[in-house]
């Protein structure tokens, strides 16, 4: 069996406890951790270390960032989704490749910023993660692409009042390039086993959205042909979002056999 955990840390520096709380007690194979919001220089890779985890990080000053804890081998495939990082030097993407599956981390734009020009180059990115995916499909490769899809793909992955209708995380068009990646034959792994529960990875720190569970799911992992074969379970970690100085987002975990 191999765990695969992807979480929004919401930077990493501020909350290192956190993170090697949930080594501590879940030990998860790979932890995939997005928006790190840190230069690669500054990311707490030592304190990992102590607790038998190796990292890869493509950092950022201040904003965006993605790494890989992992204490099985991997091997770096991609420290940038091919497609994107000619247009933007923002860390969004790492791959690697273990127990003979490759896995893409990633945090995929919001939207919500810079306007219309902002919301477009949300869409190319979609279009770029699915041309990776029809790449590597065409290569026979077992993977799993997972991490902030900053998506809700239908309407009960958000609480009544929780967003609103024009939001970029719920346009057509989001919705859409969400799909189109689903139908070159991924499985979205939560929803493949709990298909209509409402369940949620995100709660806003503003208005009360936790108290209320006021929230979003908008954290997915997707999953090729053959790897969703070997899905066996997928849990979203709830509880980390009630501890002190949370991140936004909590864990998701998902487990296939090997």
């Amino acid at each position: 069996m191999i765990e695969i955990t992807s979480w929004n840390i919401n930077s990493v520096r501020a909350r290192e406890g956190l993170v090697t709380s949930f080594l501590e007690r879940v030990r998860p194979d790979l932890l995939l951790l997005q928006e790190i919001k840190c230069e690669d220089h500054q990311f707490p890779a030592m304190a990992f270390s102590a607790l038998g985890y190796d990292s890869v990080v493509v950092g950022q000053k201040a904003y965006n960032g993605v790494a890989v804890l992992h204490r099985v081998p991997v091997e770096v495939t991609a420290t940038a989704l091919p497609g994107t990082a000619e247009e933007t030097p923002a860390a969004r993407y790492v791959e690697v490749k273990t127990h003979g599956l490759r896995v893409g981390n990633l945090y995929l734009p919001n939207g919500n910023s810079g306007g219309e020009a902002g919301y477009e180059y949300k869409l190319r990115w979609m279009a770029a993660l699915r041309e990776r995916a029809l790449w590597l499909l065409g290569q026979d490769e077992d993977f799993v692409l997972a991490g902030d899809y900053n998506v809700c793909p239908a309407d009960f992955d958000y609480a009544k009042g929780a967003i609103s209708a024009n939001d970029a995380l719920v346009r057509a068009p989001t919705r859409a390039s969400f799909r189109a990646l689903l139908n070159t034959g991924l499985t979205e792994a939560v929803r493949a086993l709990h298909p209509a529960e409402p369940l949620y990875t995100f709660w806003d720190y503003q208005g009360g959205a936790w108290d209320r569970n006021c929230g979003l799911r908008i954290d997915h992992a997707l999953l090729s042909p053959r790897l969703a074969e070997r899905l066996v379970s997928a849990k979203i970690h709830k509880d980390e979002r009630a501890k002190p100085q949370p991140s936004d987002h909590v864990p998701v975990s998902f487990f296939l056999e090997t």
